[in-house]
């Protein structure tokens, strides 16, 4: 991944807002790193067809990012792999200090 690459989260209305991708079936919830296209990807243990993935998700990002779960919604793609997410009362820079990994992911795609 080139390291010029910026996570794309945009100001939205009193928050951020930015896509992930979600990996089902992993060992361990982590942050994998930003796709080519500006996703953030995150890897999950829940199964696709497991009704709380949603739910994962959202403490898992709850947790991260050091916000209520009540402030985290799912504005699209609640059945699919690709999300976008809206956090409530977090700027775009904190979302990218607390999510962005420090070092790039080497090309695990």
């Amino acid at each position: 991944m080139p390291k010029d690459l910026q996570f794309k989260i945009t100001d939205a209305k009193g928050g951020a807002a930015f896509t992930v991708r979600v990996v089902t079936r992993a060992r361990r919830q982590e942050i994998v790193g930003i796709q080519e296209d500006g996703t953030l990807k995150i890897r999950l243990t829940g199964s696709p067809a497991d009704s709380n993935t949603n739910e994962e998700l959202i403490e898992f990002l709850a947790g991260t990012l050091g916000v209520d779960k009540e402030q985290i919604e799912i504005v699209a793609g609640e059945k699919g792999r690709e999300k976008l997410i809206s956090v409530e009362g977090i700027t775009p820079d904190a979302v990218n200090q607390k999510l962005v990994p420090s070092e790039p992911a080497e090309s695990e795609a």
